[in-house]
């Protein structure tokens, strides 16, 4: 990634662990301070951040994300890896209950075959196994750091993989604790492009107020700067002006000491 930004004739201005930057879009600072746990399901990894107190306590990576979801559906349906995308998005669910026995989905063949039907039952069993396990190893994370009884605001769930249908049903269930999708659209003017309110752009979105952030507080950096300088140069001033008063009020009373004594003489 740097080579490329340099390639591209940019410079790097800082980097940020990538919860960190989705924390950013998605959670207030309340929850930060009541105790929060971040988890942001991106497509290699799910990144795992705790706060409390307002500073972040806990950070973990889980190496499974959506993409090796995506990857069990291809193997276990065996269909094409864009249509195991297709189907998790589109129809797959986080609870095998929750979808219908009957619900039968029906994908194209491979050059002129017959069509392939799947069924949503059983797409939505290979997903939740792969969740599942996602889900204990977070859990295991929280428990690991001690804040687990120390989160009043619960689980914020964010990145490409919230979008799961039941997903927040499935981690409620799993850990006991209050469950959130975090979307970053608080933080997003009016726009016309709805897919940038997905959570799958937390992180774009944070790392953009991130930028701006610290914009800010180098504009407050200069100018305290500025306000320090004129603060000193007021003080040379004061202080000029004072050494000055001070010869002109000596030599006068000098001269008049002088003429005093011409007169008396």
């Amino acid at each position: 990634m740097n080579k490329c930004i340099r390639r591209a004739g940019l410079e790097i201005e800082d980097l940020i662990l990538e919860p960190l930057a989705s924390s950013l879009a998605v959670l207030s600072e309340d929850e930060k301070q009541a105790g929060i746990c971040l988890i942001d399901i991106g497509g290699g990894t799910t990144d795992i951040a705790i706060f409390y107190d307002s500073i972040i306590r806990h950070t973990a990576v889980i190496p499974f994300g959506g993409n090796i979801v995506t990857n069990d559906i291809k193997q276990g349906l065996a269909v094409l890896p864009q249509q195991a995308e297709k189907l998790k998005t589109r129809f797959g669910r986080a609870i095998a209950e929750e979808a219908s026995p009957n619900e039968i989905v029906s994908i194209p063949g491979i050059r002129n075959q017959r069509a392939k039907e799947i069924s949503v039952k059983n797409l939505s069993s290979i997903i939740q196994a792969r969740m599942e396990e996602i889900v204990e190893i977070a859990h295991t994370e929280i428990i690991s750091s001690g804040f687990e009884n120390r989160l009043g605001g619960g689980i914020v769930i964010t990145g490409g993989g919230a979008q799961l249908n039941n997903l927040k049903q499935l981690v409620e269930y799993m850990t006991g604790m209050d469950t959130r999708i975090g979307y970053p659209n608080e933080h997003l003017g009016k726009s016309k492009i709805e897919a940038v309110k997905s959570p799958m752009y937390s992180t774009a979105v944070g790392l953009v107020l991130a930028g701006f952030r610290s914009l800010d507080e180098r504009d407050a950096r200069y100018r305290e700067a500025r306000e320090a300088a004129k603060t000193v140069k007021t003080r040379k001033l004061m202080s000029s002006k004072s050494f000055f008063n001070d010869i002109l009020t000596k030599t006068k009373s000098l001269l008049i000491d002088d003429l005093n004594d011409k007169n008396e003489y």
